[in-house]
């Protein structure tokens, strides 16, 4: 399998150096060249599979030639023997033809524990056969943060540099990145909200001198292809535990990066049958305006009580422009030059975003209502939704096509790590899993610094150099 750049002028290149790479040097991101497609019967033969088998099916032609088949096995085995339910993704059912996916029972309690901790031992595995090591550096609103650092805390070829916005995230959420030990990890605390940090991750992506050529940068973010890879199993198991796929599902995804959603449409690119995928936005609501007004315009960015979803800039819808404008590298560059022009507004053409359109719906969900889908969902099921699972939730219901099919809703956090929100909405905040209940007493070890890029660099660089 080779890569290539949405942008059109940086090498192709193998799995090996996409999972090292990140940023393609062309500023673009990597996707694979071709789309591996499997025909109805093929998945229909997956099943019964567990989903470990199922994970090794759907990935292995995405690493073919770079990772053996019985070493991802043996990588997808352990980096899922962590979670703390046996079938890894169940479903929840809240009402005929609803669910809720709960993705939030790995160590971190969030679905990038799917992506993550298989992303830490794919590198450890590809750094030990090269002799190398290097520093992953990324930038969290919430989830990514912990979730990286589980994966790759056992790492011995990794130094993880993760920022996050001082004090915008939740008490839960920083101290599962500020409590874990090892002189492997270090947590900076920017004072400037995500997408400041996003930039700052960007900007030392694009230039990397002030690691003297010692240290490679490695992304763990949704712009590594291995995030997307390892996301798209889940839209296959749970086709497949609800009859898919003879028959269509429609998906409901809480996005702010659009890194999880867009999984779900290479699922379908692979063959899996879905018929809608609703793009659940809060009120930082770029992606819904793009898709219901043609308007791609960047806002000031609005902390709410979905802070993983605070994210004034989406950096994987670059990969669903690539496909819409038919993998034109020139014409995605000129493109994305504009619309990263934050003064200004974009439109599409008009025939690419009819082909979206025919695909995705999307619907933004502010803070008041957030708080009453997680009341009524509670009143009408006994099941507590976490802030971002009702937006998701609204969403879907609010955009539904077909009420025929089973509609799924991506569960992306346990309720435990987002205690306002769940307060707001009038109930007590549930216990941490057993894994975590001494969480709020353990030592946190951050660095706090000012939102410049040469004082976090020079940051990096005195600690790893």
């Amino acid at each position: 399998m080779k890569y290539v750049s949405t942008r059109g002028n940086a090498p192709e290149l193998s799995f090996e150096d996409v999972l090292l790479t990140g940023l393609a040097a062309d500023g673009g991101l990597y996707v694979p060249k071709h789309v591996p497609h499997f025909s109805l019967e093929e998945i229909e033969s997956w099943r019964d599979l567990p989903y470990t088998e199922l994970a090794h099916k759907v990935i292995y032609p995405y690493v073919e030639g770079s990772i053996e088949a019985d070493a991802l096995q043996r990588m997808i085995d352990e980096a899922y023997s962590v979670f703390g339910h046996s079938a890894i993704a169940p479903l929840q059912q809240l009402d005929h033809n609803e669910y809720v996916l709960e993705l939030f029972h790995g160590p971190t309690l969030a679905f990038k524990d799917f992506a993550l901790q298989l992303l830490g031992r794919l590198l450890d595995h590809v750094l030990e056969r090269r002799n190398e090591k290097v520093v992953i550096m990324g930038a969290t609103s919430g989830d990514t943060g912990s979730a990286a650092i589980e994966g790759t805390k056992a790492c011995n070829n990794v130094d993880i540099f993760i920022l996050h916005p001082h004090g915008k995230v939740s008490d839960v959420q920083r101290r599962q990145m500020t409590t874990v030990q090892g002189d492997n990890i270090h947590n900076i605390a920017i004072e400037g909200n995500f997408d400041q940090a996003q930039d700052m991750v960007k900007a030392s992506f694009r230039d990397q001198q002030f690691l003297q050529g010692e240290r490679k940068l490695v992304a763990v973010n949704s712009i590594n292809w291995a995030r997307i890879m390892a996301q798209i199993v889940y839209y296959f198991y749970a086709s497949l535990n609800l009859g898919g796929p003879l028959r269509s599902m429609a998906f409901s995804v809480p996005t702010g990066n659009f890194g999880d959603i867009f999984a779900g449409y290479m699922a379908r690119k692979m063959g899996l049958p879905i018929e809608q995928l609703v793009i659940a936005t809060n009120s930082n609501d770029v992606l819904h305006r793009l898709m219901s007004s043609n308007l791609y315009e960047v806002k000031p960015l609005q902390h709410t009580i979905t802070p993983s979803m605070d994210i004034a800039v989406s950096s994987n819808f670059e990969r669903l422009l690539f496909d819409l404008y038919d993998h034109n590298g020139e014409a995605m560059a000129s493109l994305m030059e504009q619309m990263n022009q934050r003064d200004q507004a974009v439109e599409l053409d008009g025939d690419r975003l009819a082909k979206a359109r025919e695909v995705f719906d999307s619907y933004a969900v502010d803070e008041s209502l957030t708080v009453k889908t997680i009341q009524s969902v509670f009143a009408d099921t006994g099941y507590l939704l976490d802030p971002h699972t009702a937006v998701g939730v609204e969403a879907a219901r609010q955009t539904r096509r077909n009420q025929r099919i089973p509609m799924i809703t991506l569960g992306t956090a346990h309720p435990v790590k987002f205690e306002q929100a769940i307060q707001q909405a009038g109930f007590p905040t549930p216990p941490l899993p057993h894994h975590l209940a001494d969480l709020m007493e353990r030592e946190e070890r951050v660095t706090v610094l000012p939102a410049e890029l040469d004082t976090v660099q020079q940051f990096i660089a005195d600690t790893v150099l």
